[in-house]
């Protein structure tokens, strides 16, 4: 990895070289997926199930779309039962933790006769975009399905794309079952998102898509938001460490190998205040790549985004890693609690040494879809509020109406909405 002093230059370039990930920068693949999702939309069924032929090169009809019981229970068949029961232990964590997460509904009556709330209620639809192939997650679905069932969300629907035989990868069939989802179908790309926005013959229309994929999916659920509702526009992996004198470079190495290892556009960056550690990292980085399936994606992955940054204090690797605002961070100190106080932007921290990122991703219950690409500034990782919806509640008396309508009607003349002033001052002729 590149070891270099961080500076107030080389943080800039960094930032620079990290947002060139975002899928804002594929631009060139834009028009192929509007012409996809446009031709779903018009056509419903005949132009998904064209371009499964196409892509998947996996013949379907209305009759053969959708996932039967009998694929189902032979999915749980081929899983190793093992498996089945690790992904049920994982379920009850995220379970556990995303149901902490509800709100209800409130209403604050007031002596004067007003009523003000918010109705909170979980939408009708959910989708669930699940990979295949190599690609095929089953902890994503567990992570998509459970905070919307938790959030109370009646129908749930999964799209997963079909190998040339039809069949799907059972291990997310099975995850899918685990978390609750009510309906599945083999399909997948562009023109699944574009059938769960605007609906097909076959494909119910949601109000919500989640889930990865590819650049196509997440263009495809570019398109179409405004028409359906999306989690993000997800980018590369990435994860941040800041790490002291006090930590284990096998374990700082393994972390940040464990990011690397999903693509070579992935990020991984140590932030850290001792050079002896920064040393010590890269050779155990280079003694752990041998050993690795997936050695020439990590090391084009930190051939391109992977970084040392030597620190002067862990106050400016903090401020740092605001400026970062990495999908995932984890804090390998003397006092990482005290040093979490000062992070803002993260997708996800994780404290101390056997706090590890995979942790996360697989079982502790935090949800592991996460902002990327700088976005933690703003966006929150997937939780049930993303399958809520609120409505404000307003009931006002004559009485109460009246102590105000004066105000109410200055407010509209000022905008020259004379309309708005004369539905509230006819109440008082």
């Amino acid at each position: 990895m590149k070891t270099i002093r961080l500076t107030a230059e080389n943080k800039k370039n960094l930032l620079r070289d990290l947002l060139q990930r975002s899928p804002g920068s594929y631009g060139q693949y834009e028009e192929t997926v509007a012409k996809i999702v446009e031709d779903v939309k018009k056509n419903g069924n005949a132009a998904l199930f064209s371009y499964t032929e196409q892509f998947d090169r996996c013949r379907l009809d209305a009759s053969s779309v959708r996932i039967t019981q009998k694929e189902l229970d032979d999915a749980y068949a081929q899983v190793d039962a093992h498996f089945v029961e690790v992904m049920k232990k994982s379920a009850a964590n995220i379970r556990a933790f995303h149901e902490k997460q509800l709100r209800t509904s409130w209403f604050e009556p007031r002596p004067d006769g007003t009523i003000m709330g918010m109705k909170i209620l979980p939408i009708e639809v959910a989708g669930v975009y699940a990979p295949g192939g190599k690609a095929a997650y089953p902890s994503s679905v567990l992570m998509n399905v459970i905070p919307a069932k938790a959030a109370g969300v009646k129908r749930v629907i999964l799209c997963t794309p079909p190998g040339p035989d039809g069949r799907v990868n059972p291990g997310t069939l099975v995850a899918a079952h685990i978390g609750g989802a009510d309906e599945m179908y083999r399909t997948g790309g562009a023109q699944a998102i574009a059938a769960m926005a605007f609906g097909t013959e076959s494909i119910p229309k949601v109000d919500k898509i989640t889930g990865p994929g590819n650049i196509f999916v997440a263009l495809a659920k570019k398109a179409c938001f405004g028409y359906v509702g999306i989690d993000s526009i997800a980018g590369p992996s990435e994860i941040l460490v800041i790490a002291d004198e006090t930590a284990n470079p096998r374990y700082v190495a393994a972390d940040l190998l464990s990011q690397a290892e999903h693509d070579e556009m992935a990020s991984a960056i140590l932030i850290t205040t001792s050079q002896e550690l920064a040393e010590a990292v890269n050779r155990e980085i280079d003694g752990f790549l041998p050993q690795l399936s997936r050695e020439k994606i990590i090391r084009a992955s930190l051939d391109n985004y992977g970084y040392i940054l030597l620190a002067d204090s862990l106050e400016e690797a903090a401020e740092a890693a605001n400026d970062i605002a990495s999908e995932h961070l984890e804090i390998l100190t003397r006092n990482p609690f005290d040093l979490m106080t000062k992070i803002r932007n993260a997708g996800a921290i994780f404290l101390g040494e056997y706090s590890s990122e995979p942790l996360g991703d697989y079982f502790a219950g935090p949800n592991h879809v996460l902002p990327t690409n700088g976005t933690a500034r703003f966006f929150s990782p997937l939780n049930v509020d993303d399958f809520l919806k609120k409505t404000s509640i307003i009931s006002w008396s004559a009485q109460a109406l009246e102590a105000v309508h004066e105000d109410v009607e200055c407010f509209a003349r000022q905008e020259g909405l004379t309309a708005h002033e004369n539905s509230i001052r006819v109440r008082f002729e």
